[in-house]
């Protein structure tokens, strides 16, 4: 498996884990300040960018602001899961498609442009965005007293942990 999807796979496998534990009412809570956003707007917001990168049209261009934006995404656990999985197969089936150049289009603030970008560079960038979100969620996750087993989830794994004496 390319270098690439294999560890994006391992960080998408959190989501998972994640919305195995959440009720639907923690998916959607929107309470936590300062931005009262909630876990399932991030969570859709992050499959949503996969969604996306994995959409190639017939010009080779992707539109990274060609978004779904589907509330039930955000609301319910289940619909949740299953939009992760259809990206999880997309990118397990991606094959050598994985080395195409290609053009993204995104809106960085001023309007839509167009950037030449390898395939590998956008999933890269998917799976760092991923985890930035997870560093979100991870906020919203300790204001509502919910904790996950994962240690790493929400740390990009080049960023340094203080150590801890448990002595």
């Amino acid at each position: 498996m390319n270098m690439i999807i294999k560890p994006t796979l391992k960080t998408l496998q959190k989501s998972r884990s994640l919305l195995s534990i959440l009720t639907n009412e923690e998916l959607s809570n929107t309470s936590i300040a300062p931005y009262y956003s909630s876990i399932g707007s991030h969570i859709r917001h992050i499959l949503d960018f996969y969604d996306c990168a994995l959409s190639v049209n017939s010009d080779n261009k992707i539109d990274l602001t060609n978004r779904k934006r589907n509330n039930d995404v955000e609301t319910k656990c289940d619909t949740a899961l299953q939009y992760l999985t259809q990206i999880i197969f997309k990118l397990e089936n991606i094959g050598s498609k994985i080395e195409d150049n290609i053009i993204v289009i995104d809106d960085l603030g001023l309007g839509k442009i167009e950037m030449k970008y390898t395939f590998e560079a956008l999933i890269a960038q998917a799976n760092s965005h991923t985890i930035h979100h997870y560093a979100i969620i991870n906020y919203i996750l300790d204001r509502l007293g919910i904790s996950v087993e994962d240690e790493t989830f929400g740390y990009n794994p080049t960023t340094p942990r203080p150590k801890i004496n448990l002595n």
